[in-house]
């Protein structure tokens, strides 16, 4: 593929991303801040969150179902995280979960973990053929 179809898709699968809900301004935010010293910055932010969120996701899946108090404090954490790289839809059912905590709706928790779950990956999934693309198109 030539150099400005690679660049196009690139632009094309970010902006799908933003379109769809995935990802919000914290995420541009981020890119705003690489620069010439360190190109990948947004990727590199996203793969340590990818890397410290299997840690939290892992906390949660042995907080379930019944341990409401800790659930909601690692899904605050978890929340915080994904705001801090723009990780809309997943903060959205982060949200959704804190409501079912709050309720003490066991079964609630457990449908909109895996939610939480299917967000999570299908934005990691993604943002790395996103980050693959671009990564072609500057090379």
């Amino acid at each position: 593929m030539k150099k400005a179809e690679l660049q196009q898709e690139a632009a094309s699968i970010r902006r799908s991303l933003f379109d769809q809900g995935y990802l919000d301004e914290q995420f541009e935010e981020l890119e705003g801040l690489r620069d010439d010293s360190n190109p990948n910055f947004e990727e590199e932010i996203v793969n340590l969150f990818y890397n410290d969120s299997a840690r939290m996701i892992n906390n949660l899946e042995r907080a379930l179902p019944m341990q409401f108090d800790k659930l909601d404090d690692y899904m605050h954490q978890f929340k915080g995280s994904c705001s801090g790289i723009g990780a809309k839809r997943v903060k959205l059912e982060c949200s959704r979960f804190h409501e079912c905590c709050a309720a003490r709706d066991a079964e609630g928790c457990i449908r909109t973990f895996q939610q939480v779950k299917h967000e999570y990956t299908t934005l990691k999934r993604q943002l790395q053929t996103y980050f693959q693309v671009a990564k072609q198109a500057d090379a």
